[in-house]
């Protein structure tokens, strides 16, 4: 078990030593090229990319917070990041060191008032999970509700601004961008709404009114509990995917799981304009009565009326293959750069983006789609490494989240190797799209 590094001298110092170290790797490789001509080739990029995100994996890890949660989240599914970073940093969900007990018993007692044994009838004190931010305990009421205890590490909020500040340098090493300041400030608005607790909480409500009961399960949030840094709700109780595909379920399950991913994913598009956008598998599971259980509500996109409208769009353009329409979106979305001096390079890039978005929507075009289909498997890899590979991302930077929830759902699907009826889904998204068509949402 360790300490969480609070101090924003030595946070910013060790951030600042591993920005020197991945810039200098780069920069060396990059020398080396110049008078190799360019001969280390493919091979020994890639070998840069791992070894620099292990580094960093390794690096970030200890210092929790904004820090690892930045690379987590701008490795994850975007194409903003080499491609090599995303399995390494998405070790980030599983396998950050828990802190020591004996802080969070001062910690409970700060918050709560008093220590674990005396606020709750059961508390365990090993964490059941320990993430980026905070880290997750079972504890039992007194009144026998079993819950769940998410605390955070201390001093998290207030490393933000400097985390970033810094982590800033780092990426500007890996990606040339003039969107960096846009997708930065993203990131820190949502940092700042997933360190608060109070926040988060207020959604599990919001959730649990919209979409609890029938097919889905969303815990209940106990505020009497809760403080910004720590947050009670109601245990859910079921198979997260890993554990699910590891009794070798039959394909019947499998689909049962992923129609259930597919349903939820589809009913969030109205006109809350919110969605759950942590879309890995810890975030979900497979309740024993057979509904998906949702966990985890801190990152939670709310869209701007005309970027959701523009985003739900992508789906009818799409199947409707209007390629003018199409090109109209993609600026609109800042894809394709109208006024780019480049126009080759930005009807290339349409070429890419609509390809993509094709795959993306074929499998709404069918009665039942297989998400184990190797050959879609093996297209969308290679359309998202293709995406990352050039010069600069592209995209509003409503884009992080909301790809973050698509992309992450095709993700598990794929996991699962599920088939998917996808009529209510896309149902769904159609009627919603012709409502409202050509005006913002109120």
């Amino acid at each position: 078990m360790s300490e969480f590094p609070s101090s924003r001298f030595e946070r910013s110092a060790r951030i600042a030593r591993t920005g020197l170290r991945v810039g200098t790797n780069y920069a060396l490789h990059h020398l080396k090229n110049r008078f190799n001509g360019n001969g280390s080739g493919e091979l020994a990029r890639k070998e840069l990319h791992t070894n620099n995100a292990r580094y960093l994996y390794d690096e970030l890890s200890q210092l929790r917070g904004t820090a690892l949660k930045l690379a987590q989240t701008l490795s994850l599914d975007h194409g903003l990041l080499p491609e090599e970073f995303v399995d390494v940093m998405s070790q980030a969900q599983y396998r950050v060191p828990p802190i020591s007990r004996a802080l969070v018993r001062q910690i409970i007692k700060d918050e709560l008032g008093g220590y674990p044994e005396e606020v709750f009838a059961g508390f365990r004190v090993e964490a059941s999970a320990a993430a980026s931010i905070g880290q997750v305990h079972e504890a039992v009421l007194r009144d026998g509700r079993e819950v769940v205890v998410k605390i955070q590490y201390p001093n998290v909020r207030v490393s933000i601004g400097s985390d970033l500040s810094m982590a800033k340098l780092i990426f500007r090493q890996m990606v040339r961008s003039d969107r960096t300041e846009a997708y930065f400030g993203e990131v820190y608005d949502k940092m700042m709404e997933e360190t608060d607790y109070r926040h988060e909480g207020t959604q599990i409500s919001r959730f649990h009114e919209r979409y609890g009961g029938g097919s889905f399960s969303i815990p209940e949030y106990l505020p009497e509990y809760s403080t910004a840094s720590v947050l009670t709700m109601t245990r859910i109780s079921g198979e997260h995917i890993g554990e699910f595909l590891v009794r070798k379920p039959d394909q019947d399950e499998r689909n049962r799981y992923g129609q259930l991913l597919w349903d939820f994913f589809h009913a969030q598009i109205n006109d809350t304009r919110t969605l759950h956008a942590d879309a890995h598998p810890g975030n979900y599971m497979l309740c024993g009565d057979g509904r998906l259980g949702v966990l985890d509500f801190g990152c939670v996109k709310n869209c701007p009326a005309d970027f959701f409208r523009d985003y739900v769009s992508l789906l009818p353009l799409h199947l409707e293959g209007d390629r003018q329409a199409l090109w109209d979106l993609y600026t609109r979305l800042g894809l394709v750069d109208e006024h780019s001096g480049d126009r080759e390079y930005e009807t290339t890039f349409f070429e890419l983006c609509k390809t993509f978005g094709d795959l993306v929507v074929s499998p709404y075009r069918s009665e039942a789609f297989n998400f184990g289909d190797e050959e879609f498997s093996r297209s969308y890899k290679e359309l998202v490494r293709e995406a990352a590979s050039q010069p600069q991302p592209r995209g509003t930077h409503h884009f992080i989240y909301v790809t973050r929830a698509h992309i992450g759902l095709y993700r598990m699907l794929m996991q699962l190797g599920a088939v998917v009826d996808p009529h209510a889904g896309r149902e769904l998204v159609l009627a919603w799209w012709k409502e409202n068509e050509g005006r913002a949402v109120d």
